[in-house]
């Protein structure tokens, strides 16, 4: 069976008659890629939606809950894993304190340090928010084999990794 065409195909053979001088091999990656970023972003703010949690929250809730039990970063570690500004750390863990998601403590290591810990709610949401994601992902993926699937990720890791090595030539 041919493969079929999807709407990157009519996008990349108008330009192919318009402009024959042209390789357009990279936009038909890489424009699909964007079309798929978008569809990854709505189901993921569906998945948030569904658990009640904006995308930001999702993102602090989520990087402590991947440290493991007691589920407690300092606000420096959700800095450097959220990759905000210290101002926005601060009102996001404040917002957050206030929805009772999280709360304060002080670090038994360093009397003047705090550490920002999960509560049993911001585990049940964050929880539930993965759970939903990782379904509307498998779903997004659902016609690719998993060999297909880890040879994407594979080529895609290393698209990654060369693209941020680059970034960080400049």
């Amino acid at each position: 069976m041919a493969p079929q065409n999807d709407e990157v195909d009519r996008i990349v053979q108008s330009w192919k008659r318009e402009r024959p001088d042209l390789d357009f091999s990279p936009l038909q990656v890489l424009s699909r890629v964007g079309r798929l970023a978008k569809m990854l972003d709505r189901a993921r703010k569906d998945a948030f939606h569904k658990s009640k949690l904006e995308s930001w929250e999702f993102d602090v809730l989520a990087a402590l809950r991947r440290e493991g039990s007691p589920y407690q970063l300092s606000p420096k570690a959700l800095l450097q894993q959220t990759l905000v500004s210290s101002g926005t750390m601060t009102n996001r863990i404040d917002r957050l304190v206030d929805s009772g998601l999280v709360v304060r403590r002080e670090d038994p290591n360093d009397g003047r340090g705090v550490l920002v810990e999960m509560t049993a709610a911001g585990l049940t949401r964050v929880d539930a928010a993965i759970t939903r994601l990782v379904d509307a992902e498998a779903l997004l993926l659902a016609s690719l084999s998993r060999s297909e699937q880890t040879r994407l990720a594979e080529s895609l890791r290393r698209l990654s990794i060369d693209v941020d090595t680059q970034d960080s030539a400049e």
